[in-house]
Formats: structure tokens, C-alpha cells, sequence
């Protein structure tokens, strides 16, 4: 459903633009460029303690890198004694789970006999997801999130449990996680599933590209296939928003190189429009007291500094007779550095979140120790709950929504001799009317982003009760973050359109700034665009430049270099 995993079809990327979470990961037509050296990615030895997991290594692991994870010595220590303190403390306390029901049904006592089938009643029963499942590296994450989060021993269960989902994770067995179903409170029937493949029962799961039952899988590859939950075991599985968490950490894994990507479009369109540097003065953005706009800005004049095309001179070529100097740009060039700060803004606070999202207990109940004595207690709460994360969603998805309108605004401007300052109209490379250009290449920017700001509308507004009230306010993460990598994917396809038709105008009126060059960091990003797309003369079929652009966006390959825009 995402880009993970995507199957390349050859029946052309415009055909799934508008399939929700649908692209092409390799152009129908391969690259110019010879395919890079493969080389074997070290393995990510992961030693995890409830307290210190990073988002540079939740990143590896979305990146696809060997992983293997296990518990810290010491938290086996930690989490034996938290299993017998919760234990003992269900001899005089009712507990949800535990000793109790769940749901609707929480008032229903269970007794010790009864809790243990409870358990794999509570996953079957809960696993009820429908839909495109997580991909592969995305659940490998989630599993290892929860282990983390229950190393830290506040959640009552034996080390057995996360050691039983880190060892599906270092043997390579995948469990199958529909998409569809959890509300955000808690990642329920997802969780639920991987829950059912712990236990070896017939839930798939994808061992070595092959999806079976657990209960065949998990011997093939070498491990036991049975696994029993005891007594409150199954409910820190399904409770909390670990799915969620891993979702999101992927989206903004794909929306930090997007903004990245977006800076260096801007800077190739500032370069064909041969714009007015003063925007990026330093000074008007450090009185604005936004750090991130102030780094935009930054980065955005080293990518321009040295071009000639963005000087008086530049502006002249195309008209001398008829020149006037611009005074300033329109606003959607003026305002580029704060609306992508609002990005970089937003990730920052992502990065924090998350990170205090992966080293928390996230379940309900959790247990702890008295303040006097060694007793421990339950404490039933709402720690499951995944507002936080699922606004924070619907936040990025506005700003990746917003980006892609701009981008869309940008490479309009493209089009028009007025709105260029004298590029082709609709940078046609051979005669005009005869040849029509790029119009219709810019006009899939332009379906794409009404989709974006319809998939942009905040999905954590619209909670309804279920479950007979018991649960009467639902977060709707899952939907905020399903929507945020739709969106992901068509910025892609936004922001490859951008660089194609910059690139386009750039290349037209190459002959009259002749003596002038661009800057070390655009001359970069055109020099990749066009090993593997060519510059448009006469009118061609444009399905494959736009695929092979698109390639480009998703494959990272215009992610422009700080070291070479520095030079």
C-alpha cells in the first residue's frame, strides 16, 4: 500500500497517482545511470532497556538493515520482579485483564484458571483488522517498540514475552498487521495479530518472502512454534498505540527527505525564473525569531551562491530592450523559507515526541511499587491513548499538504511568459502551438493537491463513542497517519513535477545567459535530472519522464548536498 514494497508495473505511474498510498518505485523505463554497488549493511545490534531507544535506529530498521535485537541484562531482573509484585497484588485487587474482563464487559470477574485461555481468547477475538497490512519493516518495528516499551517493567508481563517477539523479529518472521480497524486508541486488531503469531496459531506472517501460518513459519525458521501468554500477558500486546508510533516515525522519516528535496526544487526554480535574492537576506529572518526559517533560509543561499542567472544581469538576458528591474517577487517565492520552516518546525517537535513515545509505558493497567514497602499495585489509566501522536499526524499532513501546494503554485508560475519573466509559454521546446509543452505535466501537480487538502482534513476531530460507551472518545490515529503517507506519496509526484519543468525552463534559455552560470548546488540537481530525463523538445509521450522523476524524488537521488552547496 505504501512505498515499501512497491511492485513496479511498467503500465505507467500516472494510472496509480490517484489509487490512495499507490506509486511506481522503478521508473517503467530503468535509469540511465548503471545501478549503484550492492553492498551488506552491518548488522543493528539493538540492546534495549526501556529508556534509550533512538530515532536513528527506528530509522535503520524502516531502511531495511539486518537488526538484532535483545533485552538489556538487567531488565530481566526488573521485569521478574514487577511480574511477581502484580501477582501478588491480584489476591485483594480487581484488575482489568487481569482478573477482570475487558470492554463492555470489564465487569465480569475471571478466575486464575480462566484468565490464562482468557488471554488467547483476547487476541483472537481482537484481531479482526482488514486492509493492506503494515509493510514489512514497519511492523519489524512495531514489535521491537513494544519490547522496548515493556523492558521497562511497569506492565507486569515476563521477560518471555519481548524476548518471544525480538526472536520473530532476528529470525526475519514478519507478522501480517492489517492497516484497518484501530481507532487509535490502542492499535487493537493490528497488534492484536502479531499477538496471534507470538502464540504460533494460524495468523500469517511472511518468512523469507513467503506468507503462511505462524504455526508452519515459525519452525521453519528455527523457532519454537507454540507460545503460551499468562494471566495480563495479552493485554500489554494490543494495548497501547505502538503501531501508530512506528507508522509515524516512518512518515517522518519520508517527510524529513521530502523537505529536504523540496528546498533544492525551490532553489532550481529560483534558478529558472532567475530570482530576486533578496528574500533570503539573513537579516529579514532572523527578525522573524524562527529558528528553522532562519536554516531554510541558510541552506537556500548556499544552494544559489555564486549563480549568475539570479543577478541583475541575469534578469536582463532575455529582454534587454524592455527590461525594468523586478523590485520583488511574487509571494509564493518571498514566503517559501517560513511556509518550509512550518515543515521543519513540526518534524522537530515529531522527533521529540516520538522519542519520548518509544521509551514509555503506553499500556493499561500498569503496575507499581508502593511508596512504602516492596508491595506493588495496579493503576488503571489511559496511557494507551494516542492523541498526542495523532494530531501531531494530522499537523504534519497539513504541512506536507501546504508544501505540496506551493509546489504546485511554483511550477504553474512556470508556465506563463508573465509569471516566468519570459520563459516559452508552457516551456515548449520546439515551436509553440505545434508543440504544447509541459501544461498537461503540470496538470497532474494540479489533481494531486486538491486530494492532498482533502486527505489533510484532521481526522483526530471526528471521534465517536464505541463499545457501548466504555469507549467514548477515540483518537483516530491510525486514519491521521494513513492519511499523512497518502499524502507522502503524492508529494512526491508534486515535487518531481516541480523539478522537471525547473529543469525544463532552466535548459530553454540556457543560449541567451550564456556566460552565466548556476550555482554549484543547482548545477548538481540538474546535471542528475538529466541523466536520466532528457530535456524536452519536440512533444513526446511524458508518462515516462514523469516516472523516472518520480523515481528519482522516492529513491533520494535529489537530495541536495550541503557540502556541495557550501563550496
Amino acid at each position: 500500500m505504501t512505498h515499501v514494497g512497491r511492485i513496479a508495473t511498467g503500465v505507467g505511474l500516472l494510472a496509480a497517482l490517484c489509487v490512495p498510498g499507490e506509486a511506481v518505485a522503478v521508473p517503467a523505463s530503468p535509469p540511465v545511470a548503471p545501478p549503484p554497488l550492492l553492498r551488506v549493511e552491518p548488522t543493528l545490534n539493538l540492546v534495549l532497556n526501556g529508556e534509550a531507544f533512538l530515532l536513528r535506529d527506528a530509522f535503520a530498521v524502516l531502511e531495511g538493515r539486518p537488526v538484532s535485537a535483545r533485552l538489556a541484562p538487567a531488565v530481566r531482573t526488573t521485569m521478574t520482579e514487577a511480574r511477581t509484585g502484580a501477582l501478588a497484588a491480584l489476591k485483594d485487587q480487581r484488575v482489568y485483564g487481569w482478573n477482570q474482563a475487558l470492554g463492555p464487559l470489564k465487569d465480569k470477574p475471571l478466575s486464575l484458571a480462566e484468565a490464562e485461555r482468557f488471554q488467547r481468547n483476547v487476541l483472537r477475538s481482537h484481531a479482526a483488522g482488514v486492509g493492506q497490512p503494515l509493510p514489512d519493516n514497519v511492523a519489524k518495528l512495531a514489535l521491537i517498540l513494544k519490547a522496548n516499551q515493556m523492558a521497562r517493567g511497569k506492565v507486569g508481563v515476563r521477560p518471555e514475552v519481548p524476548e518471544r517477539l525480538l526472536s520473530m523479529v532476528n529470525a526475519g518472521v514478519v507478522p501480517i498487521m492489517p492497516q484497518i480497524g484501530s481507532l487509535g486508541t490502542g492499535d487493537l486488531q493490528p497488534q492484536a495479530a502479531a499477538g496471534l503469531a507470538a502464540l504460533g496459531e494460524n495468523a500469517p506472517v511472511r518468512f523469507q518472502g513467503v506468507v503462511g501460518p505462524a504455526s508452519e513459519m515459525l519452525p521453519r525458521a528455527g523457532l519454537v512454534r507454540d507460545f503460551s501468554f499468562q494471566a495480563g500477558e495479552a493485554l500489554p500486546i494490543i494495548s497501547g498505540s505502538t503501531v501508530v508510533a512506528a507508522m509515524l516515525m516512518d512518515a517522518l522519516r519520508r517527510a524529513t527527505v521530502l523537505a529536504d528535496q523540496a528546498e533544492g526544487a525551490f532553489a532550481l526554480f529560483m534558478e529558472a525564473t532567475r530570482a530576486e535574492q533578496g528574500s533570503l537576506d539573513a537579516r529579514t529572518h532572523k527578525e522573524r525569531h524562527i529558528p528553522e526559517q532562519d536554516e531554510v533560509a541558510t541552506r537556500l543561499r548556499a544552494m544559489v551562491k555564486g549563480s549568475g542567472w539570479m543577478t541583475e544581469e541575469g534578469r536582463k538576458r532575455l529582454d534587454p530592450a524592455n527590461y525594468h528591474p523586478r523590485i520583488q517577487d511574487a509571494v509564493s517565492v518571498r514566503a517559501a523559507p517560513h511556509i518550509m520552516a512550518g515543515l521543519r518546525h513540526v518534524l522537530a517537535d515529531a522527533r521529540q515526541t516520538l522519542t519520548r513515545e518509544a521509551n514509555s509505558s503506553t499500556s493499561n493497567p500498569l503496575i507499581f511499587k508502593r511508596e512504602k514497602g516492596t508491595a506493588y499495585e495496579f493503576v488503571m489509566g489511559g496511557n494507551w491513548d494516542g492523541s498526542v501522536m495523532g494530531h501531531l499526524a494530522d499537523t504534519l499532513n497539513a504541512e506536507i499538504a501546504d508544501l505540496g501546494v506551493l509546489s504546485q503554485e511554483l511550477s504553474g508560475r512556470l508556465l506563463s511568459p508573465r509569471w516566468s519573466y519570459g520563459l516559452p509559454a508552457n516551456l515548449a521546446g520546439g515551436a509553440p502551438g505545434m508543440n504544447s509543452g509541459m501544461v498537461q505535466v503540470q496538470t497532474v501537480a494540479a489533481a494531486l493537491v486538491p486530494e492532498m487538502q482533502v486527505r489533510a482534513t484532521p481526522a483526530g476531530t471526528l471521534s465517536r463513542p464505541v463499545k457501548d460507551g466504555q469507549e467514548d472518545h477515540n483518537t483516530m490515529a491510525m486514519a491521521s497517519v494513513r492519511h499523512l503517507w497518502e499524502n507522502l506519496d503524492r508529494l512526491e509526484t508534486v515535487l518531481a513535477v516541480q523539478y522537471l519543468m525547473s529543469a525544463q525552463g532552466i535548459d530553454l534559455i540556457t543560449k541567451q545567459m550564456s556566460g552565466l552560470s548556476l550555482a554549484t548546488a543547482t548545477r548538481g540537481l540538474l546535471t542528475e535530472i538529466r541523466r536520466h530525463v532528457p530535456t524536452l523538445a519536440d512533444d513526446r509521450y511524458m508518462t515516462p519522464d514523469l516516472e523516472r522523476a518520480v523515481w528519482l524524488i522516492h529513491n533520494r537521488r535529489l537530495v541536495p548536498s550541503t557540502t556541495t552547496a557550501a563550496a
